[in-house]
């Protein structure tokens, strides 16, 4: 372990995001067509069309959102859709953009219709539509703002409105990481933190993150903790596998939850298929997270499928879980 290794907790997550798209790792053509659309604009002088990104939580939406500001050359505001619950809200944040400044609206699928309504002017004609007062004595007035690029992120498309939707002029999907591509970000984030690794170690480590840039970042963290607490003089395959077994992150990558998840599935419901609802309370868990946080693995990875009476497991999920089917 190299000498400043223990001082990579005070660098911040901010310093670990890549600050181009040539720095960019994985999605290689989302990319370079977002590298058009970006030359496009500032050649013409214009602001870029709107841009929504959509996929699952820490794939790297809200970094490609500062790249683009940082190419563009302009400032980037930042909000997120449950805290824009007025009307008010939202004027006020686009009343001090600057000319092709960026806003950036996280959870934009959790936006309040009423406010949802006030952007659509604005979006389309960059002007806002705020109705002033109430009663017989309330007007309407119309406030112009400087043009401006709207990037959404959601991880959950479908929960857009059709209206919403449609006046993205760039729609963009991100998908799980490749484990090899997993590695060269952590091999990367290593090298900001003062951590030596190996590439088998870093391998190891991308393959067990779920497909995930910010679950790989923060694993290399807590393997770092064990192997320095162990006295090892860097990061190695055998190094990161026990840490990781230690985590309870198995060979898949399955963490704690996902593996009770399926053991609740296959030996309460004989694999299904179960509602999510259901599936939920068996594991004392929300929802919300079940659906949004372990379900899109367990299905991408092969364990779980959908069907229209509910959640299955796989002849995978059986295999993996020590289980008959």
């Amino acid at each position: 372990m190299t000498p400043n290794a223990g001082m990579d907790d005070i660098v911040p997550d901010e310093q670990l995001r890549p600050a181009s798209l040539d720095e960019f790792i994985g999605h290689a053509s989302l990319r370079e067509n977002l590298k058009v659309y970006l030359q496009s604009a500032k050649e013409r002088g214009q602001a870029l069309d709107h841009v929504l990104f959509y996929g699952n939580p820490g794939l790297g939406k809200t970094t490609l959102a500062k790249i683009m500001a940082g190419e563009l050359g302009v400032n980037m505001v930042s909000t997120s859709g449950p805290v824009l619950e007025r009307g008010g809200d939202l004027a006020a944040i686009l009343s001090c953009l600057s000319r092709n400044d960026i806003l950036f609206i996280d959870e934009i699928h959790r936006m309040p219709v009423v406010v949802e309504e006030i952007l659509y002017p604005a979006l389309e004609d960059f002007n806002l539509d705020l109705v002033v007062g109430q009663g017989p004595g309330a007007r309407t007035m119309k406030i112009a703002v400087e043009p401006f690029t709207l990037v959404g992120a959601t991880t959950r498309i479908g929960l857009l409105s059709s209206p919403l939707r449609d006046r993205f002029g760039v729609i963009l999907h991100l998908d799980f990481y490749k484990p090899e591509e997993l590695a060269r970000i952590v091999k990367r984030t290593a090298r900001i933190l003062g951590v030596s690794i190996t590439e088998a170690g870093a391998l190891e480590i991308g393959r067990r993150s779920r497909g995930t840039p910010r679950i790989a970042n923060r694993y290399l963290r807590r393997v770092r903790d064990f192997s320095m607490v162990s006295g090892a003089a860097g990061i190695d395959r055998e190094d990161a596998n026990n840490a990781l077994e230690r985590m309870n992150v198995d060979e898949s990558g399955l963490d704690q939850m996902d593996r009770k998840l399926l053991s609740i599935l296959i030996e309460q419901y004989g694999g299904g298929p179960a509602g999510l609802k259901t599936l939920a309370v068996a594991c004392s868990e929300d929802v919300r997270t079940i659906e949004d946080i372990y379900e899109p693995y367990l299905v991408q990875s092969g364990f779980l499928k959908h069907t229209r009476r509910g959640r299955v497991a796989t002849a995978k999920a059986y295999k993996h879980m020590k289980m008959l089917g």
